[in-house]
């Protein structure tokens, strides 16, 4: 099993620039992918994506990557026509309030829009040669740990699954006596009702319709089959999440039906134990992709 929740950081620093690459895994019913990297390296993002996809399933995955650059060469215009416009402005201002201050360059200079100012970047594929090793590191640190953490939560839930186990087996031992009490019954209801003029054959029928309705043998069954599935499942599908959820839905509704056709204590007392493990059972796959 693998888990949907993790957290991996890398950062490089060279001569020219630093890196980080973090990656953050949460709980989703998909697989969602968010980049989150500078303006122009918006190309990269693609590359990126197919890179956490190829290890994750479902869930939704955040990549951080931040590039800081040096020594970069930069370019710088100067916008006359704004700048023209903001010493209009203060003149202007400067007339109204009868004052003779004249604006002063530097303060031109910080008014947003005056000066442009350009890094000059290189082709991205220069960038992608830089970050393309640092993030399948922190990758594969992320992987390692939605894989670890995955591993115990599959422990968890095969302890789960073995309590369900342990509880249908006590539930089986006693259909004997179950199936026995309906017979019990319903000879008594006759011989109240009919005294000693007894129809065996009425009495027949009437207990093979209420073993058919009242006995647990077919949820029994049935609820063996699909734990049995259960547990092959996660031995062969690394990232069975979708098939349990779906299991555990039949394994909810059988053992409700043998909730709702039991009238022994010890029976119902079982079911309860089954019904709580499987709880804990479902909250543990929401986080398995």
């Amino acid at each position: 099993m693998i888990s949907m929740t993790g957290y991996a950081y890398r950062e490089k620093t060279g001569e020219e620039f630093s890196l980080s690459v973090e990656i953050r895994g949460y709980n989703n019913r998909f697989l969602e992918i968010y980049v989150n990297i500078p303006p122009w390296l918006g190309s990269l993002e693609q590359k990126i994506k197919e890179q956490i996809a190829s290890l994750c399933g479902r869930g939704k995955v955040e990549v951080f990557i931040r590039l800081k650059e040096y020594n970069a060469p930069v370019s710088i215009s100067v916008n006359t026509e704004t700048a023209k416009a903001y010493r209009d402005a203060i003149n202007t201002v400067a007339a109204e309030l009868g004052l003779n201050e004249k604006p002063d360059l530097a303060v031109l200079f910080k008014m947003e829009g005056v000066l442009e100012i350009e890094k000059k970047r290189g082709d991205e594929q220069r960038y992608w040669q830089e970050i393309e090793p640092t993030l399948k590191e922190a990758a594969q640190a992320f992987n390692a740990e939605r894989c670890r953490e995955g591993k115990h939560t599959e422990e968890d839930i095969l302890k789960s699954l073995g309590k369900i186990e342990t509880s249908l087996k006590t539930v089986a031992s006693f259909v004997p006596v179950m199936e026995e009490s309906i017979k019990t019954n319903i000879r008594t209801r006759f011989a109240e009702c009919l005294g000693n003029q007894i129809d065996e054959n009425r009495i027949l029928t009437e207990t093979a319709a209420l073993l058919v309705k009242n006995t647990v043998s077919e949820e029994i069954s049935r609820l063996c089959a699909h734990l049995a599935e259960f547990r092959a499942e996660t031995e062969r599908n690394p990232r069975p999440g979708k098939k349990l959820d779906f299991l555990c839905q039949e394994l909810n509704r059988e053992i409700n039906t043998i909730g709702s056709k039991s009238a022994m204590f010890e029976v119902n007392a079982e079911v309860v134990i089954m019904k709580e493990a499987l709880e804990n059972i479902r909250e543990q796959l929401k986080n398995v992709e």
